[in-house]
């Protein structure tokens, strides 16, 4: 057949429904008095498909009823081409037809409401990436393409966070924290970062890091706060000396603009366009509702701040399975009271700090408690070693260096004796930092060991977190705390630091005069806690797989080290079918969790147990976690949605 037979004649490609949207219309191009590769070509300027209603209305009115006909055949969304020969209309082919995030959702649901599909058709149609596309900001297509073309892509490293963020590069936390102030939009790049960089990646539009894999702190910290990160990309080098950022021959200076695609791993030079699409997309709302309905797996958030739980609620989010206490003592403002609690020579000295963060930890708990409104909150004591709040040592060796150079220049005796006095607090900071100092602190004094050999650290979490629940208690609101230790590797830990935890939980109800009911359990992290959980359940009402650690632990492998490293050499040589950091080793860890949960439930058939590590929002991991009978998984806020219909889609999965 010929589209080139005249005024009445045609050719076109069509789409059952509008791909970008999902909108159910007819969407595409013709051209009159042509062939098909015409319209392909772009040497003519094409007409939209609803001009054929007014050139042609009853073969746009047949075209329309074919489509509707070959949707309900196929049932799906078809892209069509057609020809139309002196008035006649034919179709030459069709297919299904590809589409954005967006309008899959609205198609899938679409088409369950008109009955051509299932409700399970749209659940296990809907990707996870397509919801995930609904809580970032993204490039535009277009503007992405142009600036590859001109050369602005500076590299590519791991996509650990999606989204697109577009700000002033800036080297350091303080200085991204004050341009943030300012109003300026700013992206982070940093080597690699540290707990302490926190307030700085907080402030930014997004993070960069030259170093680090996907469980690396950049990129824990990204996701828990939906901010776009790039991490590992090995192309940039940064000289915080010349504060410049170097990616072959190019130069990018502090303050110059940068783009980064979180969903990509792209870096960007230069301001690209970004677009925000609406979680609040009824169709979405209706497809996670349709979720929520098959799912067995409850969905849990981390959380460590109370808007973070705030936003975990309105995804949907049905308890936090992880408050890091650590992170709040590394706010600003806390940071000091911490290293006087560290650095103390005294326990006089000890004790005063203590009971300086003692209201700070109480008013964290309880803005926690009020956000989730009754709801399980799961607090996890605090976790890192000590010297992870202190400096480091090459810090404060720089220190004492630039002070005491300029003590020959100082220029009165009140300068010399502030300068004196702060050369004797480095240097006591310094001694400190050395007498922390571990050969592999990853397995040294932290966790429940921190808790047993410092108690008074456990007593004054333990009272912060019993005063603040009788607090938001006493306000009508309800409350549900979880105590959750971390790093347990024997019951004989466990039972210490319970009887520390009741002791202290007791004398704040007593004077108080008021009862909280309350959980107690542990981190399942290490191997040995895995394999002797029928022991541990004796003292842990519920246990949480660590599944960062536990990884860490059972491969023998540093996260950060193998994927900066020789994970990627394993990967491409297919020596590891998949990233164990990312997606869960059924294998090796998840037989461990396996052991686990069977020994725990052999001695406490009611224990509660769930997943807080990074597995916990990634889709593979929760269809693992939901054949293996978990109660629940835990996951950053942002990643909610996306855990919500994973969860119903293994039950699908399971079903057929």
């Amino acid at each position: 057949v010929f589209g080139n037979m005249g005024d009445d004649s045609a050719t076109g490609v069509a789409m059952s429904r509008n791909a970008t949207t999902g909108e159910p219309r007819l969407e595409g191009d013709y051209l009159v008095n042509a062939q098909g590769e015409d319209v392909v070509a772009g040497t003519r300027l094409t007409k939209p498909i609803s001009g054929l209603a007014d050139e042609m209305p009853e073969v746009h009115a047949k075209f329309a009823a074919i489509a509707a006909t070959l949707e309900s055949h196929h049932r799906d969304m078809q892209d069509m081409e057609f020809t139309i020969e002196h008035g006649t209309l034919w179709v030459l082919q069709t297919r299904d037809g590809k589409r954005t995030a967006q309008a899959a959702v609205r198609i899938a649901v679409d088409l369950t409401t008109e009955g051509v599909i299932s409700r399970d058709d749209a659940l296990r149609r809907v990707r996870p990436e397509h919801v995930d596309f609904f809580l970032h900001p993204q490039f535009e297509a277009k503007g992405r393409a142009d600036a590859a073309a001109q050369g602005a892509l500076l590299a590519t490293g791991l996509n650990v966070s999606p989204g697109a963020g577009v700000g002033v590069a800036a080297f350091d936390p303080d200085l991204a924290e004050r341009w943030a102030k300012e109003g300026k939009p700013v992206i982070l790049a940093r080597p690699e970062t540290k707990p302490d960089d926190v307030h700085g990646m907080l402030a930014a539009q997004g993070i960069v890091t030259t170093r680090g894999g996907r469980t690396s702190h950049a990129a824990l910290v990204a996701r828990q706060f939906g901010k776009p990160a790039v991490v590992g990309a090995s192309a940039l080098s940064i000289d915080l000396t010349t504060r410049v950022m170097t990616a072959g021959d190019r130069v990018v200076a502090e303050g110059d603009w940068l783009s980064i695609d979180g969903t990509t791993g792209e870096v960007f030079a230069g301001q690209l366009e970004t677009k925000v699409p609406d979680i609040d997309d009824p169709w979405l709302e209706r497809l996670l509702s349709w979720a929520d309905e098959r799912r067995r797996l409850q969905v849990w958030a981390n959380a460590d701040y109370p808007e973070d739980a705030v936003r975990a609620r309105e995804y949907g989010a049905q308890g936090i399975g992880l408050c890091r206490t650590e992170h709040m003592f590394f706010q600003q403002e806390r940071l000091p009271i911490v290293q006087q609690m560290i650095t103390a020579q005294s326990q006089g000295e000890r004790t005063e700090a203590l009971v300086a963060l003692l209201p700070l930890q109480r008013s964290d708990f309880a803005g926690l408690f009020r956000a989730m409104g009754g709801l399980p909150v799961v607090i996890r004591l605090l976790d890192p070693p000590l010297h992870e709040f202190l400096p480091s040592k090459d810090e404060l060796t720089d220190t004492l260096t630039d002070h005491k150079l300029r003590l020959s220049h100082a220029s009165s005796l009140k300068e010399l004796d502030e300068l004196l006095a702060e050369i004797e607090a480095a240097e006591h900071m310094l001694q400190r930092v050395e007498a922390l100092h571990e050969a592999n602190p990853m397995l040294g004094l932290r966790g429940v060991r921190l808790g047993i050999v410092q108690p008074a650290i456990t007593k004054m979490q333990v009272r912060a977190i019993f005063e603040a629940a009788i607090d938001v208690t006493r306000e009508g609101i309800p409350v549900h705390p979880e105590i959750m230790i971390p790093l347990t590797s024997d019951v004989s830990e466990l039972a210490i630091q319970r009887a520390v935890l009741e002791e202290e939980a007791k004398a704040v109800m007593a004077e108080h005069e008021a009862t909280i009911d309350y959980a107690f359990g542990t981190m399942v992290e290490v191997p040995r806690a895995a394999l002797t959980s029928d022991e541990i359940a004796t003292q842990a009402e519920f246990i949480s797989f660590g599944t960062n650690d536990l990884t860490q632990m059972t491969y023998g492998m540093s996260r950060d080290d193998a994927e900066a490293g020789f994970l990627i050499d394993y990967l491409s040589r297919d020596i590891f079918s998949r990233n164990p950091f990312s997606s869960i080793d059924e294998r090796g860890v998840g037989r461990l969790m396996e052991i686990a949960l069977t020994g725990a439930r052999r001695t406490r058939p009611d224990i509660h147990a769930g997943i807080c590590g990074e597995h916990g929002g990634d889709p593979d991991s929760i269809a693992f976690c939901h054949r293996l009978g978990l109660d629940y998984v835990s996951c950053s806020p942002f990643r909610v949605p996306v855990a919500r219909l994973a969860a119903a889609q293994a039950v699908i999965a399971e079903e057929s």
